[in-house]
This record gives C-alpha cells, structure tokens and sequence, in this order.
C-alpha cells in the first residue's frame, strides 16, 4: 500500500501541490517507480489563472479534472523524483495551454442573391415539371 506525502509550492504564483508516492510493504517489482512517483494536484478555484480560462477549463471533459475543479497529473516514468515533478510541471503547462486557446466560431455565410434566386428557379421548375407527370382524371 503506497504512502502520499505532500509538499506545496508556488509555481509561476500558481499554487500547486505535490504529491510523493512513497511505497511501502514487500518489495516487488514495481516498488523502484512506486517510490518516484509524483502526484501533482493543481486546484483550479484556487489559481491566479484569469476566470474565463478557470471556466474553461472546468467545462472541460478530461478525466484528470476532479469533480472539486483539481487538475491531477501523475507521472512515474523517471527513476528520479525531481525529474517526475518536472515532467508533471510541464504536462501541467500543456493542458492548460491547450485549454488557453479559444476555438474560433465559424459563422454560417448567407447565400447571396443569385444564389437565392437559382434556388427558387430550380424549385419553380421541379413543381412545373411534378405538375406535368400528374394524370388528369376526366
């Protein structure tokens, strides 16, 4: 069962906790990267990131955000800690530059005025066309 030991700093006056993933029990075969892991928590409400992108970022599906709006990032792929907290850092940074990008809205165009018109022109002759196919029943 692992043990999590916490340590908080402020990174670029964001405030961002760290979360050391000590292993503890028998040692087996993952006991080397259960003892370099790094939970990195990162409470959005909290942040001095501007509202429209704490919004945004909260709105977004992703499963590392929790239900209480905390960015959790986890990173056990390097033999060192501090190389996994710098990992988590920059993952960190990634999401929330994606999030910083405003998708553009595209506004649907209007047809112009020859466009209406051959519409209508082809409507018009469709129905004359429907209309000559009936049978006249005497």
């Amino acid at each position: 069962m692992p043990i999590f030991i916490s340590h908080r700093i402020t990174l670029a006056d964001h405030e961002v906790e760290f979360t050391s993933v000590k292993a503890s029990g028998p040692g087996g075969q993952h006991v080397n990267t259960a003892s370099t892991a790094i939970h990195l928590r990162f409470d959005i409400h909290r942040s001095s990131l501007p509202d429209d992108l704490k919004t945004r970022l909260l709105e977004r599906s992703d499963h590392r955000i929790t239900e209480s709006g905390v960015i959790v990032i986890k990173s056990k792929e390097h033999r060192s800690r501090e190389m996994n907290r710098q990992a988590a850092i920059e993952r960190l940074v990634a999401f929330i530059r994606q999030a910083q990008v405003i998708p553009k809205k595209r506004r649907p165009t209007r047809p112009t005025r020859s466009a209406k018109e051959k519409r209508l022109k082809a409507k018009a002759k469709r129905s004359e066309t429907k209309s000559m196919r009936k049978k006249i029943s005497h």
